[in-house]
């Protein structure tokens, strides 16, 4: 005879099999995405947890679990952190600009995606390691950007946001 607890377990496993089984599945995508990818897309999420309706796509590093980023202090994304919107979604993989001239393209949310915590961070030595990530991935570019990301940290007028899946 089955207890009740055997049986409302067994019945949660029937009903969230195919929910779990893909959610398994996603960690080893969305692992090799964040190994191999030029590109998250941030979403930051309201309160009730909806996306907002900024959207973009950022260089990145993937660094100690973390999707770090270094953006403008009055940029869409630090704004949202400061003002207590401390979660997002993002997508893993490059799908291009999400803008485009005749609307928009949501190809990037078949992308591998999770959510984050979001928090701004202070820290020189994570800066320089962020850096070298981007000397890694963007060498053709980074060397427009390098003395910029750096001269904007110093002087504040850029940030890091480290996002932490949750």
């Amino acid at each position: 005879m089955i207890d009740r607890r055997s049986f409302l377990l067994a019945s949660l496993a029937v009903a969230l099999g195919p929910r779990l089984a893909a959610r398994a599945a996603a960690p080893s995508d969305l692992d090799r995405a964040l190994e191999s990818s030029g590109l998250v897309y941030v979403s930051p999420l309201l309160a009730d947890g909806r996306e907002s309706r900024c959207h973009g796509e950022v260089w990145f590093a993937w660094l100690d679990g973390s999707v770090v980023i270094v953006t403008a202090r009055e940029g869409w994304k630090a704004r949202a952190v400061q003002r207590g919107l401390d979660r997002a979604r993002l997508w893993v993989g490059d799908h291009g600009s999400w803008k485009r001239m005749l609307g928009k393209s949501d190809e990037f949310r078949q992308a591998p995606a999770f959510e984050a915590r979001a928090a701004i961070v202070k820290d020189g030595a994570l800066l320089e390691r962020v850096l070298a990530s981007f000397e890694r991935k963007y060498p053709e570019e980074i060397t427009r950007w390098r003395d910029r990301m750096r001269a904007g940290y110093a002087d504040g007028s850029r940030v890091l946001v480290r996002y932490t899946q949750v």
